[in-house]
């Protein structure tokens, strides 16, 4: 299959379903399906879901490292090898379409680079997905979201935007009635959630800050009837497309599970180093 990076695909085989973590590969489908997407300003729903133009962006490789972040560190859980670990993922995968802030500040060697800039940028609330399917309650979820962004987002926004996700991830999974989530979302953070994806769609644009991307992909969650549906809800807001598609992909995974077809598919783009974070992170998470 041709790429547009290149890389060593995993080569898939019918157990590995059963053992790679399909929440956080939620939020993968959703990155690798709005690769294509990002610059295009698709308002379209019906899309081919994978091309052989598709593949696995920043949001990818951020996801994986916070999820090995969680997975390799002691309780109680701090923040403080949280970069070094985005770091050695993000220079190992460097030409990913990072913003040039958060480029800066993963391969700069300079200390005056490597501190927190204040960002409200929409990566904190793209990386965070594997705090919500990792804490065992949603004042954890909120916990893990802010150490998660504040290491570069450490913008009051930046760091909402995160924990806007993972609680929503944590609520979802609890089966938590989507009104009831809509409902926590706008009380906690202050978004407004009485829009719906035929409202948002006509004049939303490209944005990359949290609070212009991380409402509107919740709400395409709030109005999907499936994984596949949040999917292309999301993508066709014609915005951040790839960043939209990895909030409302992990969002939508805890809620209602992610297809065999398509989880398969989306295998074949993922280079087998990260699959195995995906098949180990199951064994941390309930």
């Amino acid at each position: 299959m041709k790429r547009l990076f290149n890389h060593e695909p995993y080569k898939y085989n019918g157990d590995i379903l059963k053992q790679v973590h399909r929440g956080i590969l939620g939020a993968i489908i959703g990155d690798i399906v709005g690769s294509v997407h990002e610059f295009k300003r698709n308002k379209e729903y019906n899309f081919e879901l994978f091309t052989d133009a598709n593949d696995f962006t920043d949001d990818t490789v951020m996801t994986i490292a916070v999820a090995d972040w969680l997975m390799s560190t002691p309780q109680p859980i701090s923040n403080v090898t949280l970069p070094a670990i985005m770091r050695s993922w993000g220079r190992k995968y460097l030409w990913r379409g990072y913003g040039g802030m958060f480029h800066r500040w993963l391969v700069s060697d300079y200390e005056r680079d490597q501190q927190p800039y204040n960002s409200f940028g929409n990566g904190s609330g793209m990386r965070v997905s594997a705090c919500g399917f990792f804490a065992q309650s949603l004042d954890e979820a909120l916990h893990l979201a802010k150490l998660s962004a504040e290491v570069s987002h450490n913008h009051p926004e930046g760091i909402k935007g995160a924990q806007a996700v993972a609680s929503a991830i944590f609520l979802a999974r609890q089966h938590t009635p989507k009104e009831s989530i809509r409902e926590y979302i706008a009380r906690q953070f202050g978004y407004d959630m009485d829009r719906t994806c035929d409202s948002i769609r006509p004049n939303y644009d490209f944005d990359e800050t949290c609070q212009g991307t991380c409402p509107e992909a919740i709400i395409a969650f709030l109005d999907s009837t499936d994984f596949e549906d949040a999917i292309r809800l999301s993508v066709s807001l014609g915005g951040d497309a790839d960043t939209l598609g990895a909030i409302t992909g992990g969002i939508a995974a805890a809620y209602y599970g992610v297809p065999d077809d398509i989880a398969r598919k989306a295998l074949e783009y993922i280079p087998e180093d990260m699959v195995k974070v995906l098949t180990t992170f199951s064994s941390y998470t309930i």
